[in-house]
């Protein structure tokens, strides 16, 4: 009899443990919406970085100005080369549609950062024209981008966001040096 006891009153003790789980689940608000992943992301301030790569850089550092409402900075760094005599600059922005578009500068050598910071795409058809600039576009298996190649220094504006997003933020972009 003392058998049958324990086996009928753990049964009974995982039930009310069930319950009491289930009951968790359902009374504990949780959003398993994109909007809860989006939120997720945090905003960055890139002001000190920015000022720290336009002092340092061998080049003008390149920083959107006026982008329109809906943009967010998530990301950024300067690297310095060893030798201290260049170096590169990222900023990575979410667009006003959670797409990731992110610029990239360098005056390291063009065909090798354009592969690494564009995930290996290659050079398309065509060119965007922004602002009376030409930009030469690639198209990779994850990424997107616009290039164009100065003497220099490399400018990549590159991720998942759509060419016309990726124009937007070239037309937006202010090259200095302090």
């Amino acid at each position: 009899m003392r058998g049958k006891q324990t086996v009928r009153d753990m049964i009974l003790s995982m039930a009310v443990i069930g319950a009491l789980v289930a009951g968790i689940y359902v009374f504990i608000p949780h959003n398993d919406s994109r909007t809860a992943e989006v939120n997720a992301v945090k905003t960055v301030d890139y002001r000190v970085e920015l000022a720290t790569a336009r002092r340092a850089a061998p080049y003008p550092v390149a920083a959107p100005k006026g982008l329109p409402e809906g943009w967010r900075a998530t990301s950024v760094s300067y690297k310095a080369t060893k030798d201290g005599k260049g170096g590169a600059w990222h900023l990575g922005l979410l667009d006003p549609e959670q797409e990731y578009a992110a610029l990239e500068q360098s005056d390291a050598p063009a065909k090798k950062f354009v592969q690494d910071v564009t995930l290996g795409a290659e050079k398309a058809a065509g060119k965007q024209v922004v602002g009376g600039t030409k930009w030469d576009r690639y198209k990779g298996e994850k990424y997107r981008a616009l290039v164009r190649e100065q003497e220099g220094v490399t400018t990549v504006l590159t991720g998942t966001a759509p060419y016309g997003r990726l124009a937007e933020l070239a037309a937006s972009l202010e090259a200095k040096k302090e």
